[in-house]
């Protein structure tokens, strides 16, 4: 399960994004409940979380075309310190009591900018710290490592929110960077495993796009992480309103949501992590149960029942990350890495600019459950249409029958499906 962590420099890096991550979860807690306190709207919530997903939107494919052309190591030198800068520059905002929501739109616009950089040169330089062989655990324990410091995060910030204010949870953000700034710099270069990067050229940009085009096990799930970011990842608007609207639990209830959630992600990290493979089917049924699990929490009728179903929700919602994430850098060459995975982050966050703002209004207009509602069917729908569309692609057709006196539903061959039919037409 931790093999990936025998390797110094990954573990270096590793344990730079505990602390980063950690300060992290802080910031995004202490910035949804700024912004709530302060206008009172969850629109204004899905907002903030549009602007900070923005860039990646409009620019994530070309922060992709410079990742496959930069250096990696010191490009995230200069992108966790930018990050680090911005959240000291909101605390002091915050600290000093001259704080504005539009101080708050402007600094998660500014860490959107960095994370066009930052996310696929991130993704892109675990394969040079591990080499192929241990990328598939690698990815798992990051997934682990940034749901781990979600246990911690949501845990202080709703402490340092209750008895000094959101200032300090800024401040920590701000200096939490440190950590992996020097993390980096205490990594051998000797020991990377290089990557020949992409010389400068024109049409890399369509290159990139029309490899991803050509590879179905590449584009669909990006498709489905697509639709699922979009509609089915908007937890700020919907667990501050349910904490605020709903069961009137405060900063605290909305700090426990999120760490109910953060122990199931871990757990799915883990058990992703154990895995060797990451197959297709695997995210397809996590999808569904995500988004399945989506409306039962919405239809929950007590605080207690919302808050436990959150451990399964992080458990699936983590295993679509994990499992897509795994599977897309394994199928993509290393020299295409970084605009392939700037697609998948752009897909899987720039989507949140589309949907924030549209489950934030939803959710003002008609109601924090019908909201979540919303975003659980569209994940559930999508997830079984890519599920057909890649069993179509495989060779696969769906086949519903009896085994031992139960139900059964699975896909089999094309041939073999036909061939059944045939033999049960016969008899």
């Amino acid at each position: 399960m931790f093999s990936s962590l025998r390797i110094r420099n990954y573990r270096l890096f590793f344990l730079g994004q505990v602390v980063s991550n950690t300060g992290t979860w802080m910031q995004r807690i202490a910035q949804d409940w700024l912004v709530l306190s302060l206008t009172g709207s969850s629109a204004a919530v899905g907002i903030t979380t549009a602007l900070q997903f923005l860039p990646m939107l409009l620019f994530g494919l070309y922060g992709g075309v410079l990742v496959d052309r930069l250096p990696k190591r010191p490009t995230l030198l200069a992108t966790q310190t930018a990050m680090g800068v911005t959240g000291l520059a909101l605390a002091f905002l915050t600290l000093s009591g001259h704080v504005q929501v539009w101080h708050v739109y402007l600094a998660a616009f500014a860490v959107g900018l960095a994370t066009v950089i930052d996310n696929p040169a991130r993704q892109s330089f675990v394969s040079e710290m591990v080499g192929p062989g241990q990328l598939q655990n690698a990815v798992s324990l990051n997934s682990a490592n940034f749901q781990s410091a979600r246990l911690v995060g949501p845990a202080v910030a709703g402490v340092l929110i209750t008895g000094v204010g959101t200032g300090w949870a800024f401040l920590f953000n701000g200096l939490s960077f440190v950590a992996p700034v020097v993390g980096l710099l205490l990594m051998r270069a000797r020991e990377l495993h290089p990557v020949e990067r992409a010389p400068r050229g024109k049409g890399q940009l369509r290159e990139g796009l029309r490899y991803v085009a050509g590879h179905p096990e590449l584009i669909w799930p990006i498709v489905l992480v697509g639709f699922i970011g979009t509609f089915g990842f908007n937890f700020p608007v919907w667990l501050s309103a349910y904490a605020d609207d709903i069961f009137h639990a405060g900063a605290g209830g909305y700090s426990l949501f999120n760490t109910l959630m953060a122990v199931g992600s871990v757990a799915g990290a883990l058990l992703a992590a154990r895995r060797g493979t990451a197959r297709l089917r695997i995210l397809i049924a996590a999808a569904m149960a995500f988004g399945i699990l989506e409306v039962m929490a919405a239809l929950a009728p007590s605080f207690w029942l919302f808050a436990l179903l959150m451990v399964p929700i992080g458990i699936f919602g983590l295993t679509v990350n994990v499992t897509a994430n795994t599977a897309v850098q394994m199928g993509t060459d290393p020299a295409m890495r970084g605009r392939v995975m700037a697609l998948f982050m752009m897909v899987f966050m720039g989507g949140t600019p589309l949907g924030a703002p549209l489950v934030g209004w939803v959710t003002d207009a008609y109601g924090a459950r019908v909201g979540f509602a919303l975003g659980g069917l569209v994940s559930a729908v999508a997830a079984t249409t890519v599920g057909l569309v890649l069993a179509r692609v495989g060779g696969l057709r769906l086949s519903v029958g009896w085994h031992r006196g139960h139900p059964q539903v699975s896909f089999v061959p094309r041939e073999a499906g036909e061939q059944k039919e045939r033999m049960a037409t016969a008899v």
